[in-house]
């Protein structure tokens, strides 16, 4: 396939001109091999990989939930830290039934867990098309507004949040390494804040994921560095964000001779300054480190 070069779109909420958008986002890729469409299950001899997650992260809470499809094989995870009670429950199947990801919701039945929410996007929208190895990646990340209730053994909580969502899909490199960032925050004078912050994907110095949104507006931001204990993330503009982990979710697995994952990620709270000068009043996320081969 000819090279593709990194492309960024930002589709504001409800955006009619949205499909003369997606038609530059898409130059460089041929016809059906980005969403919507029904994209092959192989291109230039690569699997196609897909997944939604959905991440929710505040003071009492912080939950994520996402289903994977690997070259047509399911998988689905759900995780919520209970911060008040200090306590992390969480559950990896190849049987994704447990888990459920509808445009507009998340709901989850395991193990004594059930998590009903209502996610209404708002806010920009951002997609991004990269080259990966032979081929190409696509990704779109948006900000919701979350609502509904976590129930833990019996307990019901309500939760009213914000939430990340992150939709995927591509064919990417046989080796893929990344390290990522996700967090909900607000400064003292009350600017809502989401970022989303990568290296190994989406990663190029300008038309990247790299987005911070204020009060859903985005930004792209540049290039980042994670620390070796991924305590902090650096901005190449000068300023860091500081995560202080609380919980981690950590799994290694192994399909075969052939697919293998190797990943963690800890559950925190974050201070520090995003590029802007958006100083973190409070902050809550994730911190991720992947290896994969697929």
């Amino acid at each position: 396939m000819p090279p593709v070069p990194p492309a960024r779109i930002v589709l504001p909420a409800g955006d009619a001109a949205a499909g003369r958008g997606r038609e530059a986002l898409a130059a460089g890729v041929a016809a059906g091999l980005l969403p919507p469409a029904r994209m092959p299950l192989v291109h230039d001899r690569r699997p196609l990989k897909r997944w939604r997650y959905v991440g929710v992260y505040g003071p009492e809470l912080m939950l994520c939930a996402g289903r994977v499809v690997l070259g047509g094989a399911p998988q689905a995870f759900w995780a919520v830290w209970d911060r008040e009670a200090q306590q992390l429950h969480e559950r990896t199947s190849f049987s994704p039934s447990r888990v459920r990801l509808p445009d507009g919701g998340v709901g989850v039945r395991d193990r004594g867990v059930e998590i009903d929410l209502r996610i209404d996007r708002d806010g920009d929208a951002v997609e991004t098309v990269s080259r990966h190895g032979r081929s190409h990646i696509w990704t779109r990340k948006q900000g919701a507004a979350a609502r509904g209730t976590v129930t833990i053994d019996g307990r019901t909580r309500h939760l009213v949040g914000r939430a990340l969502i992150d939709d995927s899909a591509g064919y990417h490199a046989r080796t893929t390494d990344w390290e990522w960032a996700a967090g909900i925050g607000a400064t003292a004078d009350g600017v809502a804040l989401t970022w989303n912050l990568v290296t190994g994907i989406h990663d190029a110095p300008t038309g990247s994921e790299r987005t911070v949104w204020a009060d859903g507006v985005a930004t792209e931001v540049g290039p980042v560095r994670f620390a070796a204990d991924l305590a902090t993330v650096t901005f190449a503009e000068g300023e860091e964000l500081r995560f202080h982990a609380e919980a981690e979710r950590t799994r290694r697995d192994r399909v075969g001779p052939f697919v293998s994952s190797d990943y963690r990620q800890p559950f925190g709270s974050v201070s520090g300054t995003l590029p802007g000068g958006h100083v973190l009043a409070a902050g809550f996320g994730v911190m991720e480190r992947h290896h994969a081969r697929w």
